[in-house]
């Protein structure tokens, strides 16, 4: 099921779809095929298995492995803080997608609440009258009974 709540089509291709051969994906990445698999062994970039253990790159996987090189080319960055801020990356995208989650599921609980607020109010009767306070006085009222008059 897609993010809509539909079914999705098996066969539709999507960025996380591994379709890429180790060569293809080197040529598409501009690394060497070897750095791919050492990047895969440390657990930088770990692309999916075919059946006979044949590595098979995503459009995401591709590029993971821009990002990668890049951080290492251009910032400079070692191997492994680069697979510490893929790892962390990753769980701010987790988080995110939690907090997203329980918003959701917040706004849900709000609408019901508002919902079972409005039927409350909806079942008062209308022939109630609101009850005012009376002000309380010092004055004192002494109440005799009467006498039964004799006739």
């Amino acid at each position: 099921m897609d993010t809509s709540g539909r079914r999705r089509n098996p066969y539709e291709l999507t960025e996380e779809t591994p379709v890429y051969v180790i060569s293809v994906a080197a040529q598409l990445s501009g690394l060497h095929p070897q750095t791919l698999r050492q990047y895969d062994r440390l657990g930088l970039v770990s692309p999916d298995r075919t059946a006979g253990r044949g590595r098979r790159y995503s459009a995401r996987d591709i590029e993971l492995l821009r990002q990668v090189q890049a951080l290492s080319q251009d910032e400079g960055i070692n191997l492994a803080g680069i697979k510490r801020i893929i790892e962390l990356e990753n769980q701010v995208a987790a988080l995110q997608s939690r907090v997203a989650e329980l918003q959701s599921a917040l706004d849900g609980a709000a609408a019901a609440m508002r919902q079972r607020e409005a039927a409350v109010h909806a079942s008062y009767r209308r022939d109630l009258v609101p009850y005012q306070e009376v002000q309380q006085t010092s004055a004192l009222v002494v109440w005799r009974p009467k006498r039964p008059q004799n006739d």
